[in-house]
């Protein structure tokens, strides 16, 4: 079963959510948040948040529990789960809509030419304006996944003559985005310390 723990990481990631129960001997789906599903598949310890409902207030996270992870593995898109201790399909399918993170100090260690998606999010990218001079695109909101490669999802930021950097708005007040294909074509850099992305993406594409 979940176990309930004081000693809760402070670097916790969502990764997945709990779609359902799967057959009958208490296992459970997965659908990863990113492509990078391999951090599920390479730790044996999750942490698992439930929405508790509140009458007319929608639903509060309850404090996260402990997980341990007996086996898991791939179905289609998705990841399937045994956990310790959960042997009913009720019991796993109470888990149903529950959100899953791992500790950040967990994650599994990259070659030195490999990021984890997560780690983009919040970075500036950088482009090339009509005239092929280096300008800020803006700051990725989200990466996903189109089948063939991952696909940024950028905010839309300008800076001003000021120095300061403000969202780019359209005529209804609303934040623009552009999708910047997160491929070596395309993505000259990468530098997580400085939250910087370089791209040869243009400005007005």
């Amino acid at each position: 079963m979940a176990e309930s723990t004081s000693v809760v990481p402070d670097d916790l990631v969502e990764l997945g959510r709990v779609v359902s129960a799967y057959g009958i001997r208490g296992w459970i789906k997965i659908q990863p948040f990113s492509a990078q599903a391999d951090v599920l598949r390479g730790t044996k310890m999750w942490w698992m948040t439930r929405p508790s409902p509140v009458v007319g207030k929608g639903a509060l996270s309850c404090a996260p529990q402990a997980l341990k992870i007996v086996q898991v593995r791939s179905q289609g898109a998705d990841l399937v789960a045994q956990l310790h201790g959960v042997t009913d399909r009720d019991d796993a399918e109470a888990m149903k809509g529950a959100t899953l993170s791992v500790s950040r100090r967990n994650f599994p260690s990259l070659d030195s030419d490999e990021v984890y998606w997560i780690d983009l999010i919040g970075c500036q990218v950088l482009g090339v304006d009509a005239d092929g001079a280096q300008v800020l695109l803006g700051e990725v909101a989200e990466v996903v996944d189109n089948g063939a490669h991952g696909v940024l999802r950028v905010a839309r930021l300008t800076q001003e003559l000021s120095g300061t950097v403000v969202p780019v708005l359209d005529g209804k007040g609303r934040s623009q985005e552009l999708l910047v294909p997160y491929v070596a074509a395309h993505i000259e850099s990468v530098d997580l310390q400085a939250r910087r992305i370089i791209s040869d993406w243009p400005l007005d594409f």
